[in-house]
């Protein structure tokens, strides 16, 4: 790897051996056992796997997926050591503005496709990087590749594609991503625009003693979330090298691993449409032809394992609550950000709203880019 500010044109060729060995890994799968009635409760179903893994082997078409994204504008760079994946596609439009789009876990940088028509028709230029550890990044080579660490490669990766002022955009891990962005680069930065923005109850009794019905009601959605599904985090921000073993040798553990949060058992049918089995398998392709769930996972630990900023951020926040997500409370988000200059509640979509609801995130970005540029 060359250490250097060029900008390289990127292709994705995955050689046809690692296909073939993913085949065969397929084929050789050994299944576990489960209890009969249990259903999602205690992890993805056997019979889900086995149905989505057999469609990976038989029918899903992952030379068409890198057609597909091989079409759009792909480069690498070097940034503090580290190989950075990502997209650059600018606008037509002669006053477009430039958005930095970063995607979270165990999503990729393909959350996105769908919001990249819509948003550069509409006079966006989008940048759009995989995070370091995560698809065709790489494996991060060193560690330290917190949000803090991470924020400042996107502030260097905005500068040396030649854009003075940005919003910064993202959704689940990007949602905690950009709010740093805007902290380390505020000359630069002319708002932050998040899906989630990840403010809780503080313990204070007072600030429990009027929540409304809605708010206890989403208090309590991920209150769930927390008690039954999140043993991916504890393990992810603990042990994640034991967690590598596992997935970078079995693509069926891969899948599993990634499916639980991708497509889950509460996930509604009108939304569930969108995350159909071809986004499920490129995204757990993608894992696996980059040897990425390793690195991917340490994500969770850099940033359970470092000091975290103090303050709020202040560039102008912009906030999208979508029906099926971890909605944000708007009285804790006030509490912790100084700034918030636009907030949106829309009753339909969920987590993965460049999937689900292209249309909508679009058009909410693209307004909220306008009161800020």
């Amino acid at each position: 790897m060359t250490n250097n500010s060029e900008i390289r044109p990127f292709r994705i060729d995955v050689p046809q051996s690692g296909l073939d060995d993913l085949d065969a890994r397929l084929d050789a799968a050994r299944w576990p056992d489960q209890p009969a009635g249990v259903g999602w409760s205690q992890g993805t179903p056997v019979p889900v796997v086995r149905e989505l893994a057999r469609y990976w082997r038989e029918s899903f078409d992952w030379r068409a997926v890198e057609r597909r994204i091989n079409e759009l504008p792909q480069f690498t760079t070097d940034i503090d050591g580290q190989t950075v994946h990502f997209l650059h596609i600018r606008s037509d439009a002669p006053d477009a503005f430039p958005v930095l789009l970063t995607h979270g876990w165990p999503g990729t940088f393909v959350e996105w496709l769908p919001v990249i028509g819509h948003l550069t028709g509409a006079g966006v230029h989008l940048v759009i990087p995989s995070l370091p550890g995560f698809a065709f990044s790489g494996p991060t080579a060193t560690g330290g590749w917190d949000l803090d660490r991470t924020a400042r490669a996107w502030a260097e990766l905005m500068r040396r594609l030649g854009y003075d002022r940005y919003v910064a955009a993202g959704n689940d891990g990007g949602s905690l991503v950009s709010p740093v962005v805007g902290r380390v680069d505020p000359d630069h930065v002319a708002g932050v625009y998040v899906t989630q923005a990840f403010s809780f109850p503080s313990g204070d009794p007072a600030e429990m003693a009027d929540l409304t019905e809605d708010e206890q009601r989403r208090l309590g959605v991920l209150g769930r979330f927390w008690e039954e599904m999140s043993g991916y985090d504890k393990l992810q921000s603990t042990r994640p090298q034991q967690l590598a073993y596992a997935l970078t040798d079995s693509p069926v553990g891969q899948l599993a691993w990634v499916l639980q949060l991708l497509w889950g058992e509460d996930m509604p049918e009108d939304t569930a449409a969108a995350l159909d089995r071809d986004f499920v398998l490129t995204v757990a392709t993608i894992f696996w032809v980059t040897g990425t769930a390793g690195s991917s996972a340490r994500f969770y630990w850099e940033n359970a394992h470092a000091d975290q900023p103090e303050g709020p951020t202040t560039a102008p926040l912009g906030v999208v609550v979508f029906r099926d997500d971890f909605q944000s409370i708007r009285r804790f988000a006030q509490r912790d950000h100084a700034n918030i200059v636009h907030w949106s509640e829309f009753d339909t979509g969920g987590h993965y709203p460049g999937l689900q609801t292209p249309d909508l995130f679009s058009a909410d970005l693209v307004g909220f880019v306008g009161k800020v540029r």
